[in-house]
Protein backbone atom coordinates (compact mmCIF):
# COMPACT_ATOMS: atom_id res chain seq x y z
CA UNK A 1 0.00 0.00 0.00
CA UNK A 2 1.15 3.49 -0.76
CA UNK A 3 1.76 5.77 2.25
CA UNK A 4 1.02 9.62 1.82
CA UNK A 5 2.71 12.14 4.21
CA UNK A 6 1.37 14.29 6.25
CA UNK A 7 3.24 17.53 6.24
CA UNK A 8 3.77 20.11 8.78
CA UNK A 9 4.41 23.96 8.21
CA UNK A 10 7.75 23.57 8.12
CA UNK A 11 7.99 20.50 5.84
CA UNK A 12 5.31 21.24 3.00
CA UNK A 13 6.17 21.86 -0.26
CA UNK A 14 7.49 25.58 -0.42
CA UNK A 15 3.93 26.50 -2.50
CA UNK A 16 1.79 24.84 0.25
CA UNK A 17 3.35 27.03 3.15
CA UNK A 18 1.43 29.78 2.93
CA UNK A 19 -1.75 28.15 2.26
CA UNK A 20 -0.85 26.54 5.81
CA UNK A 21 -0.07 29.34 7.26
CA UNK A 22 -4.04 30.61 6.00
CA UNK A 23 -5.54 27.67 7.08
CA UNK A 24 -4.06 27.56 10.72
CA UNK A 25 -5.14 31.35 10.94
CA UNK A 26 -8.89 29.75 10.31
CA UNK A 27 -8.70 26.95 12.30
CA UNK A 28 -5.88 27.28 14.57
CA UNK A 29 -4.13 24.17 13.25
CA UNK A 30 -3.78 22.39 10.05
CA UNK A 31 -5.79 19.65 10.26
CA UNK A 32 -5.04 16.11 8.92
CA UNK A 33 -7.01 16.51 5.61
CA UNK A 34 -4.69 19.66 4.37
CA UNK A 35 -1.59 18.57 5.52
CA UNK A 36 -2.36 15.26 3.51
CA UNK A 37 -2.96 17.49 0.30
CA UNK A 38 -0.26 19.72 0.96
CA UNK A 39 2.22 16.87 -1.15
CA UNK A 40 0.13 18.09 -4.29
CA UNK A 41 0.14 22.10 -3.39
CA UNK A 42 -2.75 22.49 -6.38
CA UNK A 43 -5.12 19.91 -4.91
CA UNK A 44 -4.28 22.10 -1.62
CA UNK A 45 -4.79 25.12 -3.27
CA UNK A 46 -7.81 24.26 -4.88
CA UNK A 47 -9.41 22.60 -2.16
CA UNK A 48 -9.23 25.84 -0.12
CA UNK A 49 -10.37 28.33 -2.75
CA UNK A 50 -13.54 25.97 -3.50
CA UNK A 51 -13.77 25.79 0.92
CA UNK A 52 -14.18 29.80 0.55
CA UNK A 53 -16.00 30.33 -2.53
CA UNK A 54 -18.53 28.14 -0.89
CA UNK A 55 -18.85 30.01 2.49
CA UNK A 56 -19.67 33.06 0.13
CA UNK A 57 -22.83 31.64 -1.28
CA UNK A 58 -26.27 32.71 -0.46
CA UNK A 59 -27.08 29.25 1.39
CA UNK A 60 -26.90 29.20 5.31
CA UNK A 61 -24.43 27.98 7.18
CA UNK A 62 -26.62 24.95 8.23
CA UNK A 63 -27.65 25.05 4.79
CA UNK A 64 -24.01 24.81 3.43
CA UNK A 65 -23.58 21.76 6.04
CA UNK A 66 -26.58 19.89 5.02
CA UNK A 67 -25.00 20.31 1.88
CA UNK A 68 -21.57 18.96 2.94
CA UNK A 69 -22.92 16.28 4.97
CA UNK A 70 -25.11 15.02 2.84
CA UNK A 71 -22.05 14.51 0.26
CA UNK A 72 -20.03 13.34 3.13
CA UNK A 73 -22.58 10.37 3.32
CA UNK A 74 -23.17 9.45 -0.24
CA UNK A 75 -19.23 9.26 -0.75
CA UNK A 76 -18.91 7.40 2.88
CA UNK A 77 -16.28 9.98 3.86
CA UNK A 78 -15.65 8.88 7.73
CA UNK A 79 -13.17 11.41 8.21
CA UNK A 80 -15.38 14.73 6.80
CA UNK A 81 -18.59 12.82 8.34
CA UNK A 82 -16.72 13.26 11.53
CA UNK A 83 -15.06 16.93 11.02
CA UNK A 84 -18.69 18.59 9.73
CA UNK A 85 -20.71 16.99 12.44
CA UNK A 86 -18.22 18.77 14.68
CA UNK A 87 -18.36 22.05 12.32
CA UNK A 88 -22.22 21.51 12.79
CA UNK A 89 -23.06 20.97 16.04
CA UNK A 90 -20.36 24.36 16.68
CA UNK A 91 -23.13 26.18 14.47
CA UNK A 92 -25.93 25.42 16.34
CA UNK A 93 -27.49 23.28 14.51
CA UNK A 94 -30.50 20.91 15.20
CA UNK A 95 -29.31 17.77 17.40
CA UNK A 96 -32.19 15.88 15.12
CA UNK A 97 -31.05 17.65 11.75
CA UNK A 98 -27.42 15.81 12.56
CA UNK A 99 -28.21 12.63 13.72
CA UNK A 100 -30.57 12.47 10.49
CA UNK A 101 -27.77 13.40 8.27
CA UNK A 102 -25.30 10.81 9.78
CA UNK A 103 -28.32 7.78 9.46
CA UNK A 104 -29.17 9.26 5.54
CA UNK A 105 -32.94 9.90 6.71
CA UNK A 106 -35.63 12.70 6.44
CA UNK A 107 -34.74 15.62 8.06
CA UNK A 108 -37.74 16.88 10.42
CA UNK A 109 -37.44 20.32 9.23
CA UNK A 110 -38.49 20.32 5.07
CA UNK A 111 -36.73 23.36 3.56
CA UNK A 112 -33.65 21.61 4.77
CA UNK A 113 -35.09 18.12 3.71
CA UNK A 114 -35.90 19.53 0.07
CA UNK A 115 -31.58 20.54 0.32
CA UNK A 116 -30.81 17.19 1.11
CA UNK A 117 -32.66 15.43 -0.98
CA UNK A 118 -31.87 17.72 -4.00
CA UNK A 119 -27.70 17.18 -2.93
CA UNK A 120 -28.20 13.61 -2.59
CA UNK A 121 -29.78 13.43 -6.27
CA UNK A 122 -26.52 15.36 -7.35
CA UNK A 123 -23.99 13.51 -5.72
CA UNK A 124 -25.28 10.27 -5.80
CA UNK A 125 -26.60 10.45 -9.74
CA UNK A 126 -23.39 12.64 -10.76
CA UNK A 127 -25.09 15.73 -11.56
CA UNK A 128 -27.59 13.76 -13.83
CA UNK A 129 -30.55 15.45 -11.86
CA UNK A 130 -34.10 15.09 -13.29
CA UNK A 131 -35.80 18.41 -14.44
CA UNK A 132 -38.69 17.83 -12.18
CA UNK A 133 -36.15 17.07 -9.37
CA UNK A 134 -34.65 20.84 -9.95
CA UNK A 135 -38.28 22.13 -9.96
CA UNK A 136 -39.22 20.58 -6.97
CA UNK A 137 -36.05 22.04 -5.52
CA UNK A 138 -37.15 25.18 -6.40
CA UNK A 139 -41.01 25.25 -5.66
CA UNK A 140 -39.49 23.85 -1.89
CA UNK A 141 -37.69 28.06 -1.86
CA UNK A 142 -34.59 27.51 -3.40
CA UNK A 143 -33.14 29.49 -6.45
CA UNK A 144 -31.59 28.63 -9.75
CA UNK A 145 -28.51 29.83 -7.83
CA UNK A 146 -28.68 27.68 -5.22
CA UNK A 147 -28.97 24.68 -7.80
CA UNK A 148 -25.44 25.89 -8.59
CA UNK A 149 -24.24 26.71 -5.61
CA UNK A 150 -25.00 22.59 -4.20
CA UNK A 151 -22.55 21.78 -7.21
CA UNK A 152 -20.28 24.15 -5.32
CA UNK A 153 -20.33 22.29 -1.75
CA UNK A 154 -20.43 18.49 -3.67
CA UNK A 155 -17.40 19.67 -5.93
CA UNK A 156 -15.64 20.64 -2.97
CA UNK A 157 -16.21 17.82 -0.73
CA UNK A 158 -15.42 15.71 -3.94
CA UNK A 159 -11.89 16.78 -3.46
CA UNK A 160 -11.77 16.34 -0.11
CA UNK A 161 -13.68 12.59 0.26
CA UNK A 162 -11.51 11.19 -2.29
CA UNK A 163 -8.00 12.25 -1.10
CA UNK A 164 -9.55 10.95 2.57
CA UNK A 165 -10.09 7.70 0.71
CA UNK A 166 -7.22 7.29 -1.24
CA UNK A 167 -4.64 8.26 1.60
CA UNK A 168 -6.53 6.95 4.57
CA UNK A 169 -6.69 10.26 6.85
CA UNK A 170 -6.65 9.61 10.59
CA UNK A 171 -9.41 12.20 12.24
CA UNK A 172 -8.19 14.66 13.79
CA UNK A 173 -8.75 15.56 18.04
CA UNK A 174 -11.25 17.97 17.55
CA UNK A 175 -13.38 14.76 16.12
CA UNK A 176 -13.28 13.38 19.07
CA UNK A 177 -16.96 11.68 19.81
CA UNK A 178 -18.38 12.56 16.42
CA UNK A 179 -16.47 9.35 15.11
CA UNK A 180 -19.07 7.57 12.26
CA UNK A 181 -19.67 4.55 10.21
CA UNK A 182 -22.11 4.78 7.11
CA UNK A 183 -25.35 2.59 8.41
CA UNK A 184 -26.13 -0.17 6.43
CA UNK A 185 -28.73 0.21 3.67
Amino acid sequence: MTEFTAYTIETAPEAARPIFEGVKGAFGFVPNLQSYMAESPELLAGYTALWDLFSKTTLTVHEQQVVYLTANFENECHYCMAGHTTLAKMQKMGDDVIAALRAGTELPDARLEALHRFTTLVVRDRGFVADADVDAFIAAGFTRRNVLEVILGAATKLMSNYTNHIVHTPLDAFMKGNEWTKPAA
